[in-house]
């Protein structure tokens, strides 16, 4: 009998996993789609305006603007942590119609660089000895990708939102008309007086 027949389905299963290694422990399966509002959030105003405002709110923060317009915007800023490392942090934000408001989605990208030396050598002659070769430096060092990450750092984006309300357009209070007063009522009609009496007729004498 093969070893695969006798064993119950849970342990084969188990004996799987454990030959594919940590597959539980992947990317795929922690990318989990919650339902949280980190990345997005509804403001008011249209999709032109929020993308202003976001425009607005990298410049405030010293970001060099690759690309603006009505419905996305995208910059990056750079920074040097140590002598032979860079960075890059790279923000994209969207912006979509909702109803009357727009819906504003932002993910930022950190990309980590490192120098990479490029070293030569020039020969030297040396008589009989031959030629020797020494390094010299050379002007070919460049800066290679190590590493890129999406930020998920939920405080990182609420600052962000924060940040763009100040530059999201004001709504105008919409103004309450007032209640028409009611009219006056009417005055009643005054009572009828009886006016004075009539006189009463003087007889006439007869002749």
């Amino acid at each position: 009998m093969r070893l695969s027949q006798a064993l119950p389905a849970g342990l084969l299963a188990v004996s799987l996993s454990a030959c594919g290694g940590r597959a539980a422990d992947n990317t795929l399966i922690r990318e989990s789609f919650d339902s949280g509002d980190t990345y997005s959030r509804s403001v008011p105003g249209a999709p032109a305006q929020a993308c202003e405002a976001a425009r607005r709110t990298l410049l405030s923060q010293g970001y060099a603007i690759a690309r603006a317009d009505t419905a996305a915007v995208e910059g990056n800023k750079n920074f040097q942590p140590r002598e032979d490392e860079h960075e890059q942090l790279v923000l994209r934000i969207s912006c979509a119609p909702r109803g009357e408001q727009s819906l504003v989605f932002v993910s930022a990208v950190q990309d980590r660089y490192a120098l990479k030396k490029s070293p030569t050598s020039a020969s030297v002659g040396v008589g009989a000895l031959g030629s020797v070769s020494l390094p010299f430096g050379s002007n070919d060092d460049s800066l290679v990708k190590v590493a890129s990450s999406t930020v998920q750092d939920a405080g990182f984006y609420r600052r962000f939102f924060d940040r763009l309300q100040q530059y999201l357009p004001v709504v105008p209070a919409t103004p309450v008309e007032p209640t028409p007063p009611a009219p006056p009522a009417a005055a009643p009609a005054p009572a009828h007086e009886p006016g004075p009496a009539p006189a009463a007729a003087t007889p006439v004498p007869a002749h």
